[in-house]
């Protein structure tokens, strides 16, 4: 077994009516060739299959003789003859009675059989059908689901705890956090009513499949649900579906839950992970992370106001976190973070602008995305920044950066253009620290106001988020530069690297990149020296310093900055390293 966190499966109920006891013999002794199981969640329900009493004893029994511990599992689909329903993936209505009561005999019978009981991710309702449409009158279907579920949480958790008292239930929640609203998904309730929470860390395709996931969400999915019930987020739960054709992506699912402080990782499911192949890659992998997660401390990055309910430019967290910016999405907004991340869902909170301007004008350092002014035009963010979006687009694949603060203009070019927004701003009320050179134009991608004791910039994100994967190394080292401001490392390098820096002084560098290569790795101020690889020991030290501030033209100072040193280390394609800071003094 391992010392940093238990590893599970989830056996269907489809799999469990179809198989006998000396199959499932066989199926368990083949897992355990590659992985150590702690524990299995068998499903009593999915859809049209019911695993009938006697044989899931007998299956808790023979779980149980190889010291596997079980818990119950329920999938939340159904249909009823002469009620069926229009819905996708048959899940239920519950506003119908009839489902209602259905629901409920599940959810007793399996609180029967077991002490924990976790919900797959089918705990939720898009439901139109004519009994729902009357019972939502003039709620938004948002609105109306959110209530449904929630009081049908509380329903079926006090149905459980009749049957057994001891009964700890847990209701995990899917990839799609952008979409909880409009499916009834309720966290900010529902972690007051279940027992636990769990996450699902599935990547997906970002190409093929169509919910645009990157793979960076196994990692901020599972700080953002840590954020939301401290201590109470059981563990992270993947899958082969969109990696069953690429072993790293697949291992990243579990790898990046770990870096985010999983306590338990779930497979699912059971039957097809005993026999894949990348079970046992896996198992090798996972030795490995056992072996450093004892070094790493807590994930700490630039905090992402993502509240509760929320939507607009969904998933852009996960696109800026695969361009090298480490991040920290919570539902509440931090006053005490050195800094912050707003996109368009944080425009969801209505006091947003006016916390904001406190926060930057306190000293605070704020991001915000063309989205999040776009949807605060009217509600005060002129204050802080000239920028107004035109509904204009430009092209280009050249680009100038102009850090204010240095006075060190250069440029650079990518490989394809990019596709952005025009936003007008006022030439010395606000800087263009990063824009975009068409023809015989210009337009901003980063601006920077100086408000209070503080700054605010604006970032231009492209309509099509992965072309933020086409800027230029210089262009994303000067994002990552503003965005980490208060952290004490940051990456200079193309897209397609994630960077996950820890409270004692250690990060680690995961590479989604195709090839090998030299990457390199900025340490701010003077507190450190150089860096230790957690496993090799080998030690890596400065080449270069960055470049110092200067006094701008007629300005009568240039603000000080810490001193930027500049290490480059080999880089695999496809890996991942762990590394301590090399204190000054050492």
């Amino acid at each position: 077994m391992f010392q940093q966190f238990k590893t599970a499966s989830y056996a269907h109920a489809e799999y469990l009516c179809k198989t006998d006891l000396s199959m499932l013999k066989e199926k368990i002794e083949e897992f355990l060739t590659w992985l150590p199981l702690d524990k299995v969640y068998l499903e009593t329900h999915r859809g049209i299959y019911d695993v009938p009493r006697e044989k899931m004893e007998a299956i808790k029994e023979l779980f149980a003789s190889y010291g596997i511990k079980t818990s119950g599992g329920i999938t939340s689909t159904l249909s009823i003859e002469g009620h069926e329903k229009h819905t996708i993936f048959d899940v239920l209505c519950y506003t119908d009675s009839v489902y209602r009561k259905r629901y409920l005999e599940i959810v007793r019978d399996t609180a029967k059989m077991f002490d924990e009981i976790i919900l797959d991710d089918f705990f939720f309702t898009s439901c139109r059908c004519s009994e729902c449409i009357e019972a939502k009158k003039d709620r938004s279907w948002p609105e109306y689901r959110l209530d449904l579920m929630a009081g049908l949480a509380e329903e079926i958790v006090a149905a459980a705890r009749e049957e057994n008292p001891d009964c700890f239930f847990i209701i995990k929640y899917p990839n799609w956090y952008e979409s909880y609203q409009d499916c009834g998904y309720n966290p900010q309730v529902q972690r007051d009513i279940f027992d636990g929470i769990y996450t699902g860390v599935e990547a997906r395709n970002p190409q093929y499949d169509a919910q645009h996931i990157q793979r960076y969400l196994s990692y901020s999915l599972i700080r953002f649900m840590e954020q939301i019930a401290p201590g109470r987020n059981g563990g992270g739960w993947f899958d082969e579906g969109g990696s069953s054709d690429n072993m790293n992506a697949f291992v990243e699912q579990a790898s990046l839950a770990l870096f985010a402080g999983a306590r338990e990782l779930t497979l699912f499911n059971f039957e097809s992970m005993a026999s894949s192949p990348l079970t046992a890659v896996l198992g090798q992998q996972l030795e490995r992370m056992d072996q450093v997660l004892g070094h790493l401390g807590t994930p700490m990055g630039v905090s992402v106001y993502e509240p509760f309910d929320a939507e607009g430019e969904d998933q852009l967290m996960n696109y800026l976190g695969m361009c090298g910016v480490p991040l920290e999405p919570t539902p509440v907004f931090c006053e005490e973070a050195p800094s912050m991340l707003l996109t368009a869902s944080s425009a969801k909170d209505p006091d947003v602008v006016e916390k904001l301007k406190e926060y930057v004008r306190k000293g605070g350092h704020a991001v915000i995305t063309s989205g999040f002014l776009s949807s605060t035009m009217d509600r005060g963010i002129r204050d802080m920044t000239t920028a107004v979006p035109t509904g204009r687009r430009a092209s280009g694949n050249v680009y100038f950066v102009d850090n204010y603060n240095r006075n060190h203009r250069f440029y650079c070019e990518g490989r394809r253009p990019v596709y952005l927004q025009v936003l007008d701003y006022k030439t010395n009320a606000t800087w263009c620290q990063i824009g975009l050179i068409t023809d015989e134009c210009n337009f901003p991608l980063m601006l920077e106001d100086f408000y209070g004791e503080g700054n605010l910039y604006t970032l231009n994100i492209p309509d099509d988020f992965s072309q933020l994967y086409r800027l230029p190394k210089d262009v994303l080292t000067d994002i990552g530069r503003v965005m980490t401001r208060n952290l004490p490392v940051f990456l200079s390098a193309d897209a397609k690297y994630g960077l996950f820096e820890y409270d004692n002084s250690t990060f680690a560098v995961y590479s989604f990149r195709p090839v090998d290569e030299n990457l390199e790795i900025i340490l701010r101020g003077d507190e450190y020296k150089g860096i230790v690889d957690l496993e090799t020991g080998r030690e890596y030290y400065p080449l270069l310093t960055g470049v110092e501030p200067q006094k701008r033209f007629d300005a009568a100072k240039a603000k000080s900055e810490v001193r930027e040193q500049i290490l480059e280390v080999p880089f695999t394609a496809g890996f991942c390293r762990f590394y301590r800071l090399i204190g000054k003094e050492e």
